[in-house]
């Protein structure tokens, strides 16, 4: 900092504040120490600053199964959201999810000294482990349950699930069948009272859910099922984008054919999804919406230094029609 200064002919302090966006700088200045920044390469001694403002600039991100998608993707979008408001972010991702599991995460990234932590909670079992949070840390759930005092962000995975039920009921298919994720997972439940909400709205049957665990292979065996059905079958909503991929490959296999005979919809709208045969129509989650505002609650709560006050913030989801999906012959 002492060789900025001395380049751009100005005292350690005016520096300091330029580096820290102190308004009290005349824009002339600021745009010559930030010239002789960027011509020295200097960095900042983040330890050093940490000491002095006991903030790290850095976050905690607990993520779960973050091979699927879905979590991947909002861990992913959390991330890209942090950077840009100019934090670290130190990631600790769970294969399986339990209690004490979480404890150990949570305590392990607050030992760190980060300044606030973000978990993605989509299991019953990982919401409640909040409980072990210190109250002075600053927190928010991904897709957590909605009761309790922690902040919340979550695609409305309610109306997703609504969404794509009612475009199946406005094709003319006088009911829609469902493929679930498994039963412990928040948004698999949700998904459920969309979809069977939809239904009881419109006066429909509601078939049984077929249960899957969000793998192709699940939805392959669910598809067979479905086959064997399929004089009673026009419609599918299946929760999640993989397993809609293992219901296409069972119908095709068994001879029935997607739209004409079974119309399907999914759930994610994965970058594959536009390149299943047929393209796939699937309701869509703004993940980078997901990982800005869980950023902005939480940077809410680290800038206040208070008691934060829980919010509840919900991403409306987008259906993508595409055709995998058409009217009732």
């Amino acid at each position: 900092m002492t060789d900025v200064a001395k380049a751009a002919g100005v005292s350690h302090q005016t520096v300091s504040r330029v580096l820290n966006e102190h308004p009290n700088v005349r824009a002339e200045t600021r745009t010559r120490i930030l010239e002789v920044i960027d011509r020295l390469g200097y960095r900042r001694n983040l330890v050093a600053r940490a000491l002095v403002t006991r903030h790290t600039r850095t976050l905690g991100v607990v993520g779960f199964n973050t091979t699927l998608y879905g979590p991947a993707s909002t861990v992913d979008g959390i991330e890209q959201a942090a950077r840009a408001a100019g934090y670290f972010v130190s990631i600790v991702s769970l294969r399986t999810v339990d209690a004490a599991g979480m404890r150990d995460a949570i305590g392990y990234l607050a030992d760190q000294g980060v300044d606030g932590i973000v978990v993605v909670a989509p299991r019953r079992l990982a919401a409640r482990a909040f409980d072990g949070l210190p109250r002075d840390m600053p927190a928010v759930a991904v897709e957590g349950q909605q009761e309790g005092e922690m902040s919340v962000v979550s695609v409305d995975q309610i109306e997703g699930a609504r969404l794509a039920t009612e475009h199946l009921l406005e094709l003319g298919h006088q009911t829609v069948w469902h493929v679930s994720g498994p039963s412990d997972w928040l948004e698999a439940e949700s998904r459920i009272e969309g979809w069977r909400t939809a239904l009881e709205a419109a006066g429909r049957t509601v078939p049984t859910p077929l249960a899957g665990d969000w793998s192709p292979r699940s939805g392959y065996a669910a598809g067979r099922l479905l086959a064997a059905m399929a004089d009673q079958v026009t419609a599918v909503f299946v929760a999640n984008d993989q397993m809609a991929l293992g219901v296409l490959r069972a119908l095709t296999e068994e001879g029935v054919k997607v739209p004409e005979q079974v119309s399907l919809v999914g759930f994610d709208d994965i970058p594959e999804a536009e390149f299943f045969s047929p393209p796939l129509t699937s309701v869509r989650q703004d993940f980078g919406a997901v990982g800005r505002s869980s950023i902005e609650v939480l940077l809410r709560q680290i800038e206040t230094g208070e008691a934060p006050v829980r919010e509840r913030l919900t991403v409306p989801p987008l259906l993508v029609a595409r055709n995998s999906t058409a009217p009732l012959r």
